[in-house]
């Protein structure tokens, strides 16, 4: 079973160093829909990040595409 309290991540977004915390679940889910779509993690959360807009946080922006990428995969 993997470790339910976040961890903090280190990520490069537009050519600056940050870090998110996120659960183990939430960053496996995350490197794979990253892989799925040809894109680094750091590409990845770029895009994320940019579309978040300014009332959520980027881990949760993070936590919540992760959510809509499952849920895409179950309604087909």
């Amino acid at each position: 079973m993997t470790d339910a309290r976040p961890r903090k991540r280190s990520l490069t977004l537009h050519g600056h160093r940050t870090s998110v915390s996120l659960e183990d679940a939430f960053w496996v889910a995350f490197v794979q829909m990253a892989r799925a779509r040809g894109l680094s993690v750091n590409a990845l959360a770029a895009r994320i990040d940019r579309d978040r807009g300014v009332s959520a946080g980027l881990a949760s922006a993070i936590r919540v595409a992760v959510l809509k990428d499952l849920q895409a995969l179950t309604e087909d």
